[in-house]
């Protein structure tokens, strides 16, 4: 029998697929309110110049709820998307459909967790009852062999004592079916600019299309290990990612799926090393809520001194593709156009923005965060400290270079052709004197070089 209606707001969990709080409201019986606020702060212009949610995410991101508002039409749930202040609108909504409970999955990064503290007092003075729970993780917080606080430093540390001692879940199932409150839609949905590129629809549906496509229909899981690091071919590794990142698909069931594939059609290296990628999410995941706001403080959870340097010149150079170096370039101007970029080419950028050029890593993770169609806080800002050497990397002065990486992933030269400049110019600088003088400001702050 139900309790009472509940408000399901959701958050980065767009999907009906293991998403636990469907479950159990259709389980309980509890009719159901969607909501989804699309936050006015990532439409704002930053300090640095660009919105903080650039085009193509805006328009990744209306797809993934247009598509979750049809799956959800189809269990008779209304989906409202709203648009502004969270806090204020979650508590207006729980009052205008006058709910007794709000149910949410947690988020790990800093500002969300401190709106979570906020609107839960908000909602206990109007005598709505909330709970908060995980969705986003392959492994859930409970099944941990340590408190979160206590997560350890190095992620192989991480890796041996998880995967020696914690089980994946099993997906959460609709047993049932769902039953919604009878209330408006509503569609606050921002225009999705012209220039915002469409390489990868947004959307539960092709979420697990993609899945389906890279294992069952093409096989190449079984060469992932061999191929991830590739700059230009589509299926080099699995695009899992931008769905990932809002929730349209579940790690649990990326990982279920995978150990399928192994059932029938083998397990090895790259079967293995695709759990292992995301055991890497999760512990960026569990990284954001061990260290806080020191994710997104200059001296990262080493809380180191190192003098950045913030140029804004050599920053729109690195920015806008045009430092001279042909491989940087090239994947600088593949993310403005797609709003993605490879994993190899995300280290390689990185890495001489604050390495070679000496500027603040944090410019670099803001601009990642408005134009990247899969960018989640903890992933995003975690993989910048850790290139930057103030996170989780054993090595703080690991340098990519740049022309050895062009050799090793670009040998013919295609991803330039592709998306590199027409005319070539000058380098900026010149790359070994200038890591040199980056390296001993690592030194000078006392990080081993």
């Amino acid at each position: 029998m139900s309790t009472g209606s509940v408000l399901l707001w959701f958050r980065s969990d767009l999907r009906v697929h293991d998403h636990g709080l469907l479950a159990q409201a259709a389980a309980k019986g509890h009719p159901v309110v969607a909501l989804f606020v699309w936050e006015e702060a990532w439409m704002r212009t930053t300090r640095l110049g660009w919105p903080r949610m650039g085009s193509h995410r805006v328009r990744f991101l209306a797809e993934t709820l247009a598509d979750l508002r049809d799956q959800l039409a189809a269990q008779g749930v209304t989906l409202r998307v709203r648009f502004g202040d969270p806090e204020t609108i979650v508590a207006e909504e729980a009052a205008r459909w006058e709910v007794q409970q709000v149910w949410a999955h947690t988020e790990p990064a800093w500002d969300e967790v401190q709106l979570e503290k906020r609107l839960a007092l908000r909602l206990r003075r109007q005598g709505v009852w909330v709970h908060f729970s995980s969705a986003d993780t392959l492994h859930h917080r409970d099944d941990l062999p340590f408190a979160v606080p206590a997560l350890p430093r190095v992620f192989t540390q991480y890796r041996s004592r998880v995967e020696k001692s914690v089980r994946v879940r099993p997906e959460a199932v609709l047993e049932t079916g769902l039953v919604g409150v009878k209330c408006e839609p509503a569609w606050e949905v921002p225009l999705v600019p012209r220039e915002a590129a469409g390489r990868y629809a947004g959307g539960e549906r092709a979420g697990l299309a993609r899945l389906n496509h890279y294992l069952w229909q093409t096989d190449r899981l079984a060469v992932y290990k061999q191929t991830r690091n590739g700059l230009l071919n589509e299926d080099d590794s699995s695009k899992f990612s931008p769905w990932l990142a809002c929730g349209a698909l579940s790690p649990r069931r990326v990982w279920h799926e995978v150990k399928r594939y192994e059932q029938e059609r083998g397990a090895n290296e790259s079967t293995y090393w695709l759990g292992f990628e995301l055991l890497w999410r999760d512990f960026f995941h569990w990284s954001a809520r061990a260290h806080g706001r020191d994710l997104f403080l200059d001296g990262g959870i080493r809380q180191a001194r190192v003098a950045w340097r913030r140029d804004r010149d050599d920053f729109e150079r690195w920015r806008t593709g045009t430092t001279g170096y042909a491989l940087v370039d090239a994947c600088m101007r593949e993310l403005a156009a797609t709003g993605y970029m490879s994993n190899r080419g995300r280290q390689v950028v990185a890495s001489f923005l604050v390495k070679t050029l000496g500027v603040d890593w944090r410019w670099g993770a803001r601009w990642f965060e408005s134009q990247l169609v899969d960018c989640d806080p903890a992933s995003n800002y975690g993989n910048w400290q850790y290139v930057a050497g103030i996170g989780h990397d054993p090595v703080p002065f690991r340098v990519f270079d740049v022309e050895k990486q062009a050799r090793t992933y670009d040998r013919d030269g295609a991803f330039v052709r592709r998306w590199g400049p027409k005319a070539l110019t000058l380098p900026m600088v010149d790359f070994a004197t200038a890591t040199a003088e980056v390296r001993e400001r690592y030194r000078r702050a006392g990080l081993p070089v």
